[in-house]
């Protein structure tokens, strides 16, 4: 496993425990949480629970054809759902200013519905206090989707989410409701087994 320093996204205040729990158990239970990630306000999951992501898709009205990102809490945490993760992947997310989503290759223990026709999926490593604490109290990916209906616009903060979703949701958390905004999607980058990049949202 490569020791890389984690690269942290200028989030700092106080992780509510009891939040965190509440959230976690949620997902234990095959729910659905709505929480602040380390780009947007998202709907989340467990990402090994086919019931759960289909639920996810139903709750934004998106077509399931479309696959979503997961999220983990460290490095040590992908290697664990990634099958030889490239050494460019972890010097991609040192050197980014933003958060990088990286399409892999080789998951392993994702529902199917998370997978691209080519079995590849979405996974970025969680660069903020909230959402790390979550990932590894639960541990497992956590599904990443903004939490807006499809085609709608993307919530920057708690209070552009729509009811239909925050009511949608099974628990919606406590934490990061001051109105800030997150922060931009993030960066996505398809890495290859033989090493090419290719951007897909810069």
């Amino acid at each position: 496993m490569k020791d890389f320093a984690l690269r942290l996204f200028n989030f700092a205040f106080v992780i509510d425990r009891s939040d965190i729990q509440k959230a976690v158990e949620t997902l234990r239970r095959g729910g659905v949480i709505v929480y602040p990630t380390d780009t947007v306000w998202g709907i989340g999951c467990d990402a090994t629970n086919s019931d759960a992501v289909r639920r996810v898709f139903e709750l934004k009205k998106r077509a399931d054809s479309k696959a979503l990102i997961s999220l983990v809490g460290d490095y040590a945490a992908l290697e664990r759902w990634v099958d030889d993760v490239p050494d460019i992947a972890f010097e991609l997310m040192d050197a980014s200013d933003r958060p990088v989503t990286i399409v892999y290759d080789r998951p392993h223990g994702f529902a199917p519905e998370l997978l691209a026709e080519d079995g590849s999926a979405a996974v970025r490593v969680c660069g903020e206090e909230f959402t790390r604490a979550l990932c590894k109290a639960f541990r497992k990916p956590v599904v990443s989707t903004s939490a807006n209906v499809s085609g709608a616009p993307t919530p920057a903060s708690f209070a552009d989410i729509s009811p239909d979703i925050l009511s949608g949701a099974d628990y919606v958390a406590t934490s990061r409701r001051d109105g800030t905004p997150c922060g931009k999607p993030s960066i996505v980058v398809k890495l290859s087994g033989s090493g090419v990049i290719k951007i897909l949202r810069g």
